[in-house]
């Protein structure tokens, strides 16, 4: 499993995070506070909120190529 903080500033940043991450196979989860949702559901994606960290876990060890397209949306 690997996680990273990532944010999302507008809509726009979702729906892109979104046709990403349907390319990989692997399982995924966002989590902001008490909230749980699928990291390809672009609707889940909308209700956690803009401006802050949210966490994405990847279940599966071998998600580097995934890590390098979500660059632009990773916390610093």
């Amino acid at each position: 499993m690997s996680t990273k903080n990532v944010i999302f500033s507008n809509p726009g940043d979702v729906i892109d995070f979104v046709k990403i991450v349907e390319k990989y196979p692997f399982d995924m989860d966002m989590k902001r506070g008490r909230y749980i949702v699928d990291a390809k559901s672009l609707l889940g994606l909308m209700n956690l909120g803009f401006d802050q960290k949210i966490e994405l876990k990847v279940y599966d060890e071998e998600c580097d190529d995934l890590w390098k397209e979500l660059d632009k949306f990773v916390a610093a």
